[in-house]
């Protein structure tokens, strides 16, 4: 009978055992274990992994400008690219965006960092707050701005307040402009800083209210219309776009007949060399100060003119606050620079 019983329990306690929860083990053995899985808590945040800037894993980006399609193009950023990387220990690739309003969000996304910006994408990045001005890119003459001048002809009864054998204006903005006032300008196109963007913003600032605008597209066209009369009363271009050539050749009194009416100050940037406000200022130092060592190379010098272009041909170290006149008459125009870019 004890026999019996001793049996009954050890049967019952091993069915109990059988049907309970117990908690299971994983036992592991070196680098084969699997772990075992963890639920996070709701205030667990993931850990971030992003590289470093410059490295591999993050590498800088050099942009080509969006017209760049050539191979020689390429192969010239590639080579800008190898000298960086060389000089400054960072890891640096290229691309090539679609548009300047590309440009300007890839900067915003980070998938740009180095760049010739045009003056009107510069604008707006730099309102943006994405980028930092290093360098500016001269022309032919040396120059690195360059100004606009508002011209009517004498037959509309316009007044001069420019003298051009000093070559300066006569009188202040708010006198020669106010003339334009309830007149209709011929503006170049509306992407154009000298032929739109900043003439605007200069009769915008003296409180100059014109008729709706033509956009004749150009600027000798903008002087072929005002010669010829009919489509507006005045205009804006670089100065001085009245002696293009085949103008001069088709209209001999030309000179006499448009008149410079006033000039604004060489304030526009041919274009601007900018570096992300993403890197951090070490880092935009010491890349920056490579670019004259480069550029005094065979190699390099080529490089930046076949990859860049434009007539790029030197380059001036400059900054934001060598800009904030052509940036402030960008303000006043009022234009949405954004959607003129895409």
């Amino acid at each position: 009978m004890d026999r019996a019983r001793r049996l009954f329990v050890v049967l019952l306690c091993v069915f109990a055992l059988a049907n309970c929860n117990l908690p299971r083990v994983t036992i592991t053995t070196g680098e084969t274990a699997t772990p075992i899985p963890v639920t996070p808590t709701e205030s667990a945040t993931p850990t971030p992994t992003t590289a470093e800037l410059g490295l591999a894993e993050n590498p800088l980006i050099l942009a080509l400008p969006p017209s760049a399609n050539t191979n020689e193009q390429i192969n010239a950023a590639k080579e800008i690219a190898s000298q960086l990387t060389e000089r400054t220990g960072y890891v640096f690739v290229t691309v090539i965006p679609d548009s300047y309003a590309d440009l300007v969000d890839a900067f915003e996304k980070g998938n740009a960092h180095i760049a010739l910006l045009d003056p009107l994408s510069y604008a707006l990045a730099y309102e943006k707050d994405l980028v930092r001005a290093t360098y500016a890119s001269l022309n032919e003459e040396g120059r690195d701005q360059y100004g606009a001048q508002f011209i009517a002809t004498r037959k509309g009864g316009f007044k001069s307040y420019f003298d051009p054998g000093t070559g300066t204006n006569t009188a202040d903005a708010s006198v020669a402009l106010a003339q334009f006032n309830d007149r209709k300008p011929c503006w170049s196109e509306e992407t154009s800083p000298s032929g739109f963007v900043v003439p605007l913003g200069f009769l915008n600032k003296n409180n100059v209210f014109t008729r709706p605008a033509a956009f004749v597209g150009g600027h000798p066209t903008v002087v072929r219309s005002l010669y010829l009369g009919g489509i507006c009363d005045f205009g804006a271009t670089y100065i001085d776009a009245r002696k293009f050539p085949s103008l001069e050749d088709q209209y001999p009194d030309l000179m006499e007949q448009v008149i410079v009416v006033w000039q604004t100050p060489e304030i526009i940037p041919y274009g601007i060399f900018a570096f992300s406000t993403e890197m951090p200022s070490p880092m935009r130092d010491l890349i920056s100060g490579f670019i004259p060592a480069i550029l005094q190379t065979d190699d390099g010098n080529a490089a930046f003119k076949i990859a860049y272009g434009h007539g790029v041909d030197e380059w001036k170290p400059i900054n934001d606050g060598d800009l904030k006149d052509f940036l402030a008459y960008v303000r006043e125009s009022r234009v949405d620079i954004k959607g003129l870019l895409k």
